[in-house]
């Protein structure tokens, strides 16, 4: 539990503009470096072997993918960041709605 007051210490402290770029940092470090492996070994358990080739060969396909500008794939990349904006709108109504406490 350290570690997340840590990391939300880490985000506090900063100014809120150098926060964003830091979420954003993060999420895309997720969405490019994380996902890809996590679609391979699951495309491995449902659909079987990668025709190209194996793990570096998807991950190959997916940076061509985005150098190339193909929406899905940048949609695969910007998830992360996607998911978490959507969560901090929720928290955000969610505080903003909630009866106050006597």
């Amino acid at each position: 539990m350290s570690t997340m007051n840590d990391a939300r210490s880490l985000l506090t402290a900063q100014s809120p503009v150098r926060r964003e770029l830091l979420i954003l940092a993060l999420a895309l470090l997720c969405g490019v470096l994380v996902l890809p492996l996590l679609i391979w070994f699951v495309g491995q358990l449902i659909l079987g072997p990668y025709d190209n080739g194996g793990m570096a060969a998807l991950f190959a396909d997916f940076l061509s993918g985005l150098a190339g500008g193909s929406p899905a794939f940048w949609i695969v990349a910007l998830g992360p960041y996607v998911l978490t904006q959507f969560i901090r709108g929720v928290m955000y109504v969610l505080r903003r709605t909630a009866p106050a406490e006597d």
